[in-house]
């Protein structure tokens, strides 16, 4: 097989598994790409001998899989690097939570093995696309969690005018609005009282941070739909935050939401199980009292 690797280049994310790991693609016979700056890191910093057939800059690469090597925060940007190109991807998890970047260290063989003999699930995972005048350089309009719309730090609350389609929503006004997808629905969504929805819904969640009244509460709406915000502010400024990479944006600047032309397809090694993961990730369902 064909493996792109991307890893997170900071020595607070080695696991100490990486020349185990890149040996065992090579002894099975694996053509390897690395992602420049992780190659670099690994070389350089940690003085590793990587076998590498190939090096990865920019966007424009082939392969059969994706392994990203670091948290959910490598996960999310590498699916960014992914795009469209459905190439399937796989998550190691030298991170801390690891809700995409599942496989830990210690069952990095196993994985990797089944993975090249074709034992594996394919999870299709939707992303939501943002249309936004002013998009910075650098920025994809592509998440795979969420579109969090929030206020400045120092800025009180702002006012966000919903309609989904043509048809007037409602008006937020609360410290922001994240706008997430089944896999987001773990992440910020879930922290400001979301709902967790089981990966493969083909839902939107739109979820306020810190509203004004008790009446504005989560909603799920279908993922076909079309979400327009226009948003007001004292300081006549906002944050657009795409998968915990924020911009500014002067208010009125119009935002479209909707789902994404394309899906990312996550590798699962075994079968997956999303209640075992919640139950082991975030101790769900756990009796405290115990």
């Amino acid at each position: 097989m064909r493996f792109a690797i991307f890893g997170n280049p900071s020595s607070a994310k080695v696991c100490g598994y990486e020349q185990q790991f890149f040996d065992l693609l090579r002894s099975l016979g694996s053509e390897i790409a690395v992602d420049k700056p992780y190659l670099e890191f690994l070389t350089s910093t940690l003085g590793l001998s990587i076998p590498c057939d190939s090096v990865i800059e920019g966007d424009d690469f082939k392969a059969d899989a994706v392994i990203s090597i670091g948290g959910d925060g490598t996960f999310l940007r590498t699916a960014t690097r992914v795009g469209s190109k459905g190439i399937p991807m796989v998550g190691i998890n030298t991170g801390r939570l690891g809700f995409l970047a599942d496989i830990t260290c210690d069952r990095i063989n196993d994985a990797i093995t089944r993975i090249n003999n074709g034992d594996y699930t394919l999870e299709e995972r939707n992303l939501l696309q943002i249309s936004i005048d002013g998009l910075p350089e650098g920025y994809a309009p592509y998440a795979l969690n969420d579109i969090a719309i929030l206020k400045h730090d120092i800025s009180s609350m702002i006012q966000i005018s919903t309609s989904v389609g043509d048809t007037p929503m409602i008006t937020y006004q609360a410290d922001g609005l994240v706008v997430a997808t089944p896999t987001g629905s773990t992440a910020y969504s879930l922290s400001v009282g979301g709902p967790i929805i089981a990966p493969g819904t083909n839902v939107i969640c739109l979820t306020p941070v810190a509203p004004h009244s008790l009446t504005m509460r989560p909603l799920v709406l279908p993922a076909g739909e079309t979400i327009r915000l226009d948003v007001s502010s004292r300081s006549h400024s906002f944050l657009v935050s795409i998968d915990g990479k924020s911009f500014s944006c002067p208010e009125h600047t119009p935002i479209e939401i909707s789902l994404a032309p394309f899906k990312i397809s996550v590798m699962k090694p075994a079968k997956g199980d999303f209640f075992a993961t919640l139950r082991e990730k975030m101790l769900w369902g756990t009796d405290s009292r115990k």
